[in-house]
């Protein structure tokens, strides 16, 4: 159904595989009052995590100009190895490689091991995209509006792009050069599920239009990351 409902939208699936034996993960999400979000998943095992390297598309991975991931892929074998074969192949063909950690704790067996998964492949990123809550975890509860800490503790020598996303309030980005916000459209959240995978969306397909977007302070960079609020809120 999912396979089918990409193709439909004119999204190349064909670097889907399918497993005979596990079934998709699933996720059950309950809203709270202020529309923000609790999960839980029944994933033992799930089908991504019996992904073998033999079964990687490599032709299509070195077709892209951005490479995204998550941290959820490594937290078991086989498909830790894939995620960074994965990225391996990208990183040689010449893409940059976008990370969007996505924090799940219960799916980790530890809050440790979580920090330690997350934070092992940091310095490979070109762009991240980050949280305030993940922030707070990642630094072991350092302030999130801190912007010296977060360009010393989160900032590596390679990365081009963070972007900290601050809800209703908006964004923060930084670069090597140059550092801004730019805030959100005040409104009320009904369900905020998705909403972080929309805005990567939104921010990744402009860069993929122009990938020296991060590289000057443009009255064009500026508008298309407030126009994705928009589209956000």
């Amino acid at each position: 159904m999912f396979a089918d409902i990409l193709k439909q939208n004119n999204v190349d699936n064909s670097g889907i595989r399918f497993d005979r034996i596990a079934r998709t993960v699933l996720a059950f999400v309950t809203l709270k009052a202020d529309g923000e979000r609790e999960f839980m998943f029944f994933r033992h095992p799930s089908a991504d995590m019996r992904f073998h390297e033999s079964e990687l598309n490599t032709n299509l991975i070195k077709q892209a100009n951005i490479f995204h991931y998550g941290s959820i892929s490594l937290i078991e074998e086989p498909c830790k190895s894939v995620h960074l074969a994965a990225m391996n192949i990208a990183k040689k063909s010449g893409s940059m490689l976008s990370y969007g950690p996505n924090l799940r704790l219960p799916l980790w067996p530890s809050p440790e091991a979580a920090r330690k998964g997350i934070m092992s492949i940091w310095d490979q990123s070109d762009i991240i995209k980050v949280s305030e809550d993940e922030i707070t975890f990642l630094t072991g509860g350092d302030d999130p509006y801190d912007d010296n800490m977060v360009m010393k503790k989160l900032f590596h020598p390679n990365l081009k792009l963070l972007v900290v996303t601050e809800g209703l309030e908006g964004c923060r980005y930084y670069t090597k050069a140059f550092k801004s916000r730019v805030p959100g459209i005040k409104d009320k959240p009904v369900d905020t599920i998705g909403a972080g995978d929309a805005f990567v969306s939104g921010l990744l397909n402009s860069l993929a239009s122009d990938s020296k977007l991060f590289q000057v302070v443009t009255v064009v960079t500026l508008v298309k990351i407030h126009h994705l609020q928009y589209l956000l809120s």
